[in-house]
This record gives C-alpha cells, sequence and structure tokens, in this order.
C-alpha cells in the first residue's frame, strides 16, 4: 500500500506538539509493516537553521492561484527514516515561528496552509506517487481534501482513485478564515454554505476534513465518543455525530528507544523493572534540579511536564495546592505557557519554597529526569486528546494519577489493592477535591511499600508501542481502501 502524510510539522524537523511526535514516528512503524510512506510539510525557516541535509527534487513547480501560476520548490530529507518531503516557498514559510510570533498567529494563515496543501498534491503527481489513502492531520492539511474533492484536481485522472483520512489531533484548533480565503485558495465560493466549509460566517479548514475524507479518526477511543458531544465538540459534534460510523479512535504510540529507564543517557542512573535502585538516585538529581532540600524521610515528589495552559488544568491544580501538601508531597512543575498561569505557579512557588519546584521553560533533557525521578506523575487536564507523558511515566515506574478524559482515561487504569490490577489512579471531576481525593489515594497506597512495588511493576509492563499502533493504522487504511 502507498500512504501520503499531509502535515503541518513533523519531528525532528519542526515541532510544538504532540502531532508533531505521530507525524515522526507514525510513519517510520508504518514503513516496518511493508508500507511505501511519503510525508509532506513546509519547509520552514528552523529547518533550515538545523543543518537538515536536504536534496531538491524540483526547481520550479506551479500551481493556479489565485488566478495566475505561482511557483516552489520540493525537497527531499536526505536522513534516514520515511521519506518527507517539504514545500518550499520562502515568502510563506521563512518566518520565525510555524504559526505565528508570541504576538498572535499569522494572519495569512489560511492562505499559507491552503498554499501547502495544494502543492503537495501537486508534489504527489511529480513524484508519479498516487497514494491508496491520503493521510490528512489536522486543520492545516485538511483544506487539501477540498482541493480533492472541489477543483481542477477533480478532473485529473492521477487523483481519482485517491481515498482519504483525517487524523483529528485535537478539536479545539480548526483553522478558522475569513470567507475570501476561498477565492485566494482557487476554491469555489459555493462552499461558503452551512453544509459545506462555512462555519459561524466564516470558513473552517478542519471541518472540510470531516466532511470530504473517506474516514476520520482521532488519538484516544474515548476522545472519539468526547468529541460527539456539546461539551467537547467545539462546534462541531453534530457534524462529526453524523460521521460516527466512520470515526475510529487510535491511541498514539511511544518511541520506547527514547523513553526507556533502562536505556536514557539523559539519567544519572539507570534502572529497569528488576532492579528499582537507580530510581532513587533519579528522584534526588530531580529535586537537585529544582533547587528543593532533601527530606529527612521518605517524602513521596510528584512531577508534571506540561504544557501550561487552561486546557491542562493547572487552574484546578492551583486551588488545590494547600490541601496537596497538607498530604505531606514535593511538587515539581517543568513547562511553558500562558503567562497567567505562569505568574500564579511563581506566586505558589514563594509561598511553599520548600515543597514546590518549578521551571518555566521547555527542557526535554529536564523532562526525562522529571519523569524518572518523581514517585507520582499528576496530569489533571480538562481535556486530553491523547497525552503521552502518562506513557512515559508508566514505563520509568511512575504512577500516574489523572484526569479520566480521552487518552487518559484509555490509557490509565484505576489501581485496585485486594485485586492487584491496575496502572494508576483516576478521577472524574474537574474540582480541586476530586484531585485531592485522588493524591490522597495514591499516597495511602505509597506507604504500604508491597502494594507500591506491585504498583510500579503493573505500570513498568504496559506496552504502548508505536507497533501496536501502526498495526492498527494499517487495519483501517485496508477498510478505507477496500470501502472505495
Amino acid at each position: 500500500m502507498k500512504i501520503a502524510f499531509f502535515a503541518s510539522e513533523v519531528a525532528p524537523y519542526a515541532k510544538t506538539g504532540g502531532l508533531a511526535d505521530v507525524t515522526g514516528s507514525l510513519p517510520r512503524f508504518l514503513a516496518k509493516l511493508g508500507l511505501e510512506v511519503k510525508v509532506f510539510m513546509p519547509l520552514y525557516r528552523e529547518v533550515r537553521r538545523a543543518g537538515t541535509p536536504l536534496l531538491k527534487t524540483a526547481d520550479r513547480l506551479s500551481i493556479d492561484w489565485a488566478g495566475h501560476q505561482e511557483i516552489f520548490s520540493l525537497w527531499e530529507s536526505l536522513e534516514g527514516g520515511a521519506s518527507v518531503y517539504f514545500i518550499d516557498k520562502p515568502a510563506l514559510y521563512d518566518r520565525d515561528g510555524l504559526y505565528g510570533t508570541p504576538g498572535g498567529d499569522y494572519p495569512d494563515n489560511g492562505e499559507r496552509f491552503a498554499f501547502f496543501s495544494r502543492a503537495a498534491l501537486e508534489a504527489l503527481k511529480h513524484l508519479d506517487f498516487a497514494p491508496d489513502v491520503l493521510h490528512v492531520h489536522d486543520w492545516q492539511a485538511s483544506i487539501a481534501l477540498a482541493y480533492l474533492k472541489y477543483s481542477p484536481v477533480t478532473e485529473d485522472p492521477f487523483y481519482k482513485d485517491i481515498r482519504s483520512l483525517t487524523t483529528i489531533h485535537n478539536l479545539a484548533y480548526q483553522g478558522v478564515f475569513d470567507k475570501s480565503v476561498l477565492k485566494t485558495a482557487g476554491l469555489p465560493e459555493s462552499l461558503f454554505s452551512m453544509d459545506q466549509v462555512e462555519f459561524f460566517g466564516k470558513v473552517n479548514y478542519l471541518k472540510a476534513g470531516i466532511l470530504y475524507a473517506s474516514a476520520l479518526s482521532t488519538v484516544s477511543h474515548r476522545y472519539s465518543l468526547e468529541i460527539q458531544t456539546p461539551e467537547f465538540g467545539c462546534g462541531l459534534d453534530g457534524l462529526l455525530r453524523s460521521r460516527a460510523d466512520v470515526l475510529a479512535g487510535i491511541l498514539n504510540g511511544v518511541d520506547y528507544a527514547a523513553w526507556n529507564p533502562a536505556t536514557d543517557s539523559e539519567l544519572s542512573a539507570n534502572f529497569n523493572s528488576g532492579n528499582l535502585a537507580g530510581k532513587a538516585v533519579c528522584k534526588k538529581d530531580a529535586l537537585d534540579a529544582f533547587g528543593l532540600p532533601p527530606s529527612a524521610k521518605d517524602v513521596p515528589l510528584v512531577g508534571m511536564v506540561s504544557r501550561l495552559a487552561g486546557q491542562k488544568g493547572l487552574d484546578i491544580l492551583l486551588d488545590a495546592l494547600g490541601g496537596l501538601f497538607a498530604l505531606g508531597m514535593k511538587l515539581v512543575i517543568l513547562g511553558t505557557g500562558e503567562e497567567k498561569i505562569q505568574r500564579a505557579l511563581q506566586s505558589a512557588v514563594s509561598s511553599y519554597p520548600s515543597f514546590f519546584g518549578l521551571k518555566i521553560a521547555f527542557d526535554d533533557r529536564l523532562a526525562h529526569k522529571v519523569i524518572a525521578g518523581s514517585d507520582l506523575f499528576l496530569i489533571p487536564s480538562r481535556y486530553e486528546p491523547c497525552g503521552l507523558t502518562q506513557m512515559y511515566s508508566l514505563k520509568y515506574g511512575t504512577i500516574p494519577v489523572v484526569r479520566a478524559t480521552g487518552g487518559l482515561d484509555d490509557s490509565v487504569s484505576e489501581f485496585h489493592p485486594v485485586e492487584g490490577h491496575g496502572n494508576g489512579f483516576k478521577f472524574e471531576s474537574a474540582a480541586p477535591q476530586a484531585l485531592t481525593d485522588a493524591v490522597r489515594k495514591a499516597l495511602r497506597t505509597y506507604v504500604q511499600k508491597p502494594l507500591w512495588t506491585r504498583l510500579v511493576q503493573n505500570a513498568m509492563a504496559c506496552e504502548f508501542s508505536w507497533e501496536r499502533t501502526a498495526q492498527e493504522y494499517l487495519l483501517l487504511y485496508k477498510s478505507i481502501r477496500n470501502a472505495a
């Protein structure tokens, strides 16, 4: 089978979040299953700055753009793994930031990602690569499916047998633009209607991906159900319910080559489920990194590595801090995000200097130290399409305490002391007391060392590999192709 990925970010070339982890990892594991996969993304300034070895595949490809011919180049990565191609249009992509600056999104993002989608379709033809399934990711690539259905591309026999899959990584981000973007992008104005891409007087790119795809997926089973409800549907729940028969939830995977306590080079001591001695060394290292004093007795350390945003439930945590520290624990948080939340956390540190460590930074090395050195890992998200840090923490024997939503609910199962099964602790209500109660339950287990050892062993035995995820996508691709 031939599969093409269209995505706005791909690790390790350019990344702002989990989307890049998926589009960087999944193609490699699909290729191991025998699929031929080509990945397409824009050629951003940061890709050039990183010195990524590239080969120019085409110098002057052209597309019809707003009534005239627009030129772009195509480059291919020379690094190993899946074939990754870059759409080169400096006027659109040679900028600081993928989507904007700290001051806000680029005002021409509608044009930028429509051009990417249309140019990537042209690149497929130039490469003579007609995929069985075109797999588009999030709003930035979803408009490609409008071109397949409602543009001159539709009449080209090269594209006629291509089926499509839209993956929704986070429904809250939809790509909503002024109606004029249709004319700029060379799409018919007739699409501006409620049963097409119109959305409250604007054009919605993700709506195009949902409407026109052969099938849909999202990044966990529970999230696939949640987005069909008004609470989580972000205005598109009705449309998603109408397409429920082709909507799948496939949990993202983890690259255990990078996240394995037995081999992790970022740790001060390695460990595994058969020998946990190194974890105590990692705990001391994590405390030192945040400037927290050592404890005379074994005080549990709770860690968080998170984007500091409302979605992540930081407001719930802030309201719960007094009750949490009264339980007898220490807390370290690593992340960057919303200025208001950062200030509130910094203020809280000054109130609990011996118990609370905070680093406002994006630091992958320190993230490994926090996950390895903590006893518990906290994720109080209001919603979480998939989440990866809870899967990392399980591998490191760091027990997750999570809100039961999205991928957190799918990957964390409540520990039952009597039966001895389960890998963590969950709470339902997005409320400080519910969070505090879940942590209290976890700490009661922590002081019962035989029980805690059993729980840690359960956690480290969990398997969330990309091999599993790739197998599920392979089955989905086959069903899409066979339904053609």
